[in-house]
Order: C-alpha cells, then sequence, then structure tokens
C-alpha cells in the first residue's frame, strides 16, 4: 500500500506526529517482524555515514507518521521511508532505501521496470506472509548497540 500524497513536511502540522530528527532518512517497520530486525540489522551495518533511524509501528512515532499518511499500523503493509519530509513506501521505496545503503543491492533496480501495480502486489505478498516465511523477532530486544542507537523508541 502507498502512502497518501501530501505536502512535504506536512506531518508537522499533525499533533499526533512526535518531533524527529528530520536531517536522516527515517524508517516506519514493523518491531515484531524477523525479517524487519534482520533489514535493520543489515541497515546498522551499512550505514557508515548514519544516515538512517528506525521507527517501529509499534512506536508512537510510528504509528503517528503512518496514521498521517493513510497507512494502518496494523495492516502488515504498512511501512515508510520519510526522505526530506516526503513519505516513500512499497516496493520502490525498498529498492530507493537499498540504492543508498550498500553496493550488492543495486540489482534491485530491476525491479523499478515493473509497473506500480505489479511492484505493489510483489510488496504486498511478501508483506503478507513475513510472519510465516520468517518468523517473528524483535528490532528493539537486539543486543546489536549500533542498533540500539538507531532506534527511536518514543
Amino acid at each position: 500500500m502507498r502512502p497518501v500524497a501530501r505536502p512535504e513536511f506536512s506531518y508537522r502540522e499533525d499533533s499526533g506526529v512526535p518531533r524527529f530528527d528530520e536531517t536522516r532518512l527515517l524508517l516506519v517497520m514493523d518491531g515484531e517482524c524477523a525479517l524487519c530486525s534482520a533489514a535493520a540489522r543489515r541497515i546498522a551495518r551499512w550505514d557508515h555515514e548514519d544516515r538512517i533511524r528506525i521507527a517501529t509501528v509499534q512506536s508512537q512515532l510510528g504509528r503517528g507518521l503512518l496514521l498521517h499518511y493513510g497507512l494502518k499500523p496494523d495492516d502488515p503493509e504498512s511501512w515508510l521511508m520519510i526522505k526530506n519530509g516526503r513519505a516513500h513506501g512499497s516496493l520502490d521505496a525498498i529498492v530507493s532505501l537499498g540504492q543508498q545503503i550498500h553496493w550488492s543491492l543495486r540489482p534491485l533496480l530491476i525491479l523499478r521496470l515493473l509497473p506500480f501495480g505489479v511492484q505493489d502486489w510483489l510488496y504486498a505478498r511478501l508483506a503478507r506472509n513475513r510472519y510465516s516465511l520468517f518468523g517473528k523477532g524483535d528490532i528493539c530486544a537486539l543486543p546489536d548497540p549500533e542498533l540500539q542507537r538507531r532506534v527511536i523508541a518514543k
């Protein structure tokens, strides 16, 4: 599911969205998903320039942002990447993120050749089945101090 298009930085006017460091790219992902937890650990390892922060869907910030952009916090398809005050979602945002964090993810660019409808369908299949495919985990319970430093708990 793609976020509702809104003007840049529109969340600043939403009382349900706590303030956060807008100078960094912010990811809103499921804190209970093993696939998301693995991705968060990898991001922490590859983000040498310290450009990325992570808010879980379960946090006040994550929930507030999802609701602001018309997404349902309890929907497994809901995730966001906030970059330069704009929200991005679905597979296209994952591909975009991959290009920014590690060269090994460049082959994912091929997915951008697919129409948005196909990208959304692929993402939805993965999102809806991630617990059965990868199990559950807890981003916040991970002992990795580098990841813990990046997770926004509010």
